[in-house]
């Protein structure tokens, strides 16, 4: 369900104003991470404060990400879903980020700590509001493998510059020749930085194309209720998600690997300082700004650059595995390149050890895109906004354990900044910054050695896909919409029938009318007897159709089964047990071993009496399965093995396909009609006029036979069709029409559907699946 303009092929043009949002995404925080070592190094706090001032505003984010996941994902305008708050996230972060940094000594610890604390708070809300939606405008970008990933490396190429500039803020900070002392410069360099990376921010939100969601009643309104409401789903999207083991595999592999990083990312400057030269920060001069600038450089230009071309020739799994082994050969060297006297040796390594983070989101988040259409085929939704909340929770969860845990590991060996360390500390310092890194990329290549999503299978997923949309309205009546218009003449005249006015009703009223139409019943209901996490293929259990028979037994006097074994055959059995009359139908389709069993057990329950009226094969002509012919030869086979019953011997098809076959109207004792007005794309509004044409067509061809409506409904949520809305309310007010009618005009319908079936999620979209009455879990929905 993606906003975004998307195309296999993304112009370089809008890959760049993506690339420059990438730019201030890093900025922010790379420019946080150097400035933050002036509240020890100059205002004095205690390394407890520092570690707690990284853990709450991080742990904040972390969990406003997935709420906002969810408004952007559901937000209705002109300017698509997400636009609009990367604009905003921009300006907030803007305006925090440079007050953040307006502290002064005089005003004590205490003070400073607090003010702090409360504008990092606010600074993260932005964050959160422009990360979110902007990140799902990446991933949304294309659903061709490899410009996903050609997108993210010109994005993290632009972005890494961040980490080659930000290590230059130390010398600006520390020479007093900039803009005064450190206190003083770090208060400039705050406002310089916000205010060119919040333009920065901007340009996806200016540059980036989208598509207006105004009118897509698909999405779920955002009031404060379905907002406190979406805690609850963004639970069940956390283990919707976490269900698809490729999704687990990136999300802890990028936990291990950035976090175990960001851990110890903070003592290179005091590496440097204390250990190559002895805590004197004057004589160390340009050396803590060359390990994260020339880091930046070597990753900016050598490793994105080998990364993507070896994603290309060797896939993306095994581009990780290479990276991250040579990122542990770079961690090891960092060990012994350390060479006080001889600081430009640790600049070998650099290239080596680059290869670890540079790699990471640019492989990482090319392989969420591919992820995302894994859940599209399991659910038949498209969430960029939730994917991407979820991965970055994570990622930044874990970057607010790491902030705390710096404090912890500086606690642990016994490092004080600014103050004289012993061998001891500065030791202990050094085997964490090598030995935590190396030890998270081996657990996360551990993860990922079994990763599966490869090249072939993502392409056959997009394959799946893209032939799903394309068959989805031939796998149901909305396969030929239109037909209404087309075969409609002057000859169709329709009784004088006054509808009811819903225009002003409130909804309270709507419902009122729902229930009472239900609670007297209504003639029938089509079964839906899967429950959630069965699909068409599994055996149906007695005890599963018992339970939900009890729940629509009150309601209405018949029922309609749409298959005769795989438990199937129980519908008729249970219904009758009920009370309940049955239209029992065998489903037939160009399987002709299968079709054979389905005959044969329809003729058995016949015979067994548990059926009223037989219904052989359901919308067959529609799907091109079998010619007329062969299904009028399956007819007559039924017919006669169940000659002398007193059973009606009928098949179910649209109007349409009725209209155009007439050996079929002859060979059917009762005509079983589909008639949607939905699926032809026909407003609320008109709707029952529709239903009634489309009932006069039926009865203009059936010879005088009966007349059944065997399915007619309106879904609840889920995609538009030309003027046909999905909504709860539109479905109360098709379901009361269609029972006032037919209450009046003597018509017998069959209501589509009993429960909402969550299997056609993955064969129709979420459409197919929210035409209940009844929800997934048996309660009335409306």
């Amino acid at each position: 369900m993606s906003k975004v303009s998307t195309s296999s092929k993304v112009p370089m043009g809008q890959k760049i104003a993506f690339g420059l949002g990438m730019l201030a995404n890093q900025m922010f925080p790379a420019a946080m991470a150097i400035f933050m070592v002036v509240l020890v190094q100059d205002y004095s706090f205690p390394t407890w404060m520092w570690g707690i001032l990284f853990f709450l505003p991080r742990i904040f984010d972390a969990f406003t990400d997935p709420i906002m996941g969810f408004i952007s994902d559901n937000t209705k305008s002109i300017w698509g879903r997400r636009r609009q708050y990367v604009l905003l996230g921009a300006l907030v972060m803007g305006v925090s980020f440079a007050l953040l940094w307006q502290l002064y000594i005089e005003d004590g610890v205490s003070y400073n700590f607090i003010y702090f604390l409360i504008w990092s708070l606010v600074f993260y809300l932005g964050l959160t509001i422009f990360s979110v939606p902007y990140v799902a405008m990446g991933y949304e970008m294309s659903d061709d493998f490899h410009e996903r990933t050609n997108i993210m490396a010109v994005a993290q190429w632009i972005g890494q510059w961040a980490w080659v500039i930000a290590p230059w803020f130390w010398v600006v900070m520390y020479d007093d020749n900039w803009f005064g002392v450190t206190t003083e410069t770090t208060r400039v360099l705050g406002i310089w930085v916000a205010v060119i990376f919040a333009f920065l921010a901007m340009v996806p939100a200016l540059f980036i194309k989208s598509k207006s969601t105004k009118e897509d009643v698909s999405l779920t309104p955002l009031t404060l209720k379905t907002i406190g409401g979406s805690l609850k789903q963004i639970l069940e999207n956390f283990k919707e998600a976490f269900k698809i083991e490729q999704f687990k595999k990136l999300c802890f592999s990028t936990f291990l690997i950035y976090n175990a990083f960001n851990v110890v990312a903070g003592f290179s400057f005091f590496i440097v300082v204390y250990y190559l030269f002895n805590g004197d920060a004057a004589a160390a001069g340009l050396w803590p700004t060359l390990l994260g600038s020339i880091g930046a450089l070597s990753t900016t230009f050598l490793v994105i650059p080998i990364v993507a071309k070896m994603s290309k020739i060797m896939g993306k799994k095994k581009a990780f595995m290479v990276s991250q082994g040579i990122s542990v050969l770079g961690y090891i060297m960092l060990w012994f390149l350390f060479i006080p006297g001889k600081p430009y040796m640790f600049l070998f390594a650099l290239p080596f050890f680059s290869f670890g983070i540079g790699s990471l989101f640019t492989l990482m988040m090319s392989m969420t895109s591919d992820v995302i259409d894994i859940d599209e085929l399991n659910t038949g939704k498209r969430r960029e906004g939730v994917f991407g909340a979820i991965y970055w929770w994570m990622v930044k969860f874990g970057f607010a354990i790491a902030g705390l845990l710096t404090g912890a590991i500086m606690t642990l060996v016994g490092f004080v900044p600014d103050t004289e360390n012993t061998e001891a500390s500065i030791t202990g310092i050094r085997i964490f910054y090598s030995g935590l890194p190396i030890l998270g990329t081996l657990v996360a290549m551990w993860i990922m050695r079994n990763y599966d999503l490869t090249e072939e299978k993502a392409l056959e997923i997009s394959a799946e896909l893209a032939k799903r949309k394309k068959k989805n309205k031939k796998a149901s009546s909305a396969y030929g919409a239109g037909h209404l218009t087309s075969i409609s003449n002057s000859n169709l005249k329709l009784e004088n029938f006054t509808e009811i006015n819903f225009t002003d009703k409130t909804l309270s009223e709507v419902k009122g009318l729902f229930k009472e139409k239900l609670k007297n019943q209504i003639h029938g209901l089509c079964f839906s007897p899967y429950v959630e996490g069965q699909d068409i293929n599994d055996i149906l259990s007695e005890s599963q159709i018992r339970l939900r028979m009890d729940v629509i037994s009150p309601y209405t006097k018949w029922v309609r089964s749409f298959s005769c074994i795989e438990g199937n055959e129980l519908i008729p059995k249970v219904a009758h047990d009920k009370g309940l009359k049955s239209i029992a139908g065998a489903w037939i389709s160009d399987d002709k071993e299968r079709n054979e069993r389905e005959i044969n057990k329809l003729i058995a329950l016949a015979k067994s009496g548990k059926v009223d009226i037989a219904a052989v094969g359901n919308e067959v002509l529609l799907r091109e399965e079998l010619t007329e012919k062969e299904l009028i030869e399956y007819i007559n086979r039924v017919k006669e093995a169940l000659a002398g019953l007193d059973i009606p011997v009928g098949y179910v098809d649209t109007y349409y396909e009725y209209y155009k076959h007439e050996k079929l109207v002859n060979a059917c004792d009762v005509i079983l009609v589909n008639c949607y007005p939905f699926w032809e794309g026909f407003g609320i509004e008109d709707s029952l006029k529709h239903l009634r044409e489309m009932y006069e067509v039926t009865k203009q061809i059936s010879k005088g036979k009966k007349i059944i409506i065997s399915e007619t409904g309106w879904p609840s949520q889920g995609q538009t069709v030309d003027d046909a809305h999905p909504s709860q309310l539109n479905a109360m007010r098709y379901f009361i029409q269609t029972q006032e009618w037919a209450t009046a005009e003597n018509i017998e319908i069959f209501y589509f559907s009993s429960f909402d079936e969550s299997w056609k999620v993955r064969v129709e979209g979420e459409l197919g699946a929210r035409w209940g009455i009844w929800d997934k879990n048996e309660k009335l929905k409306y």
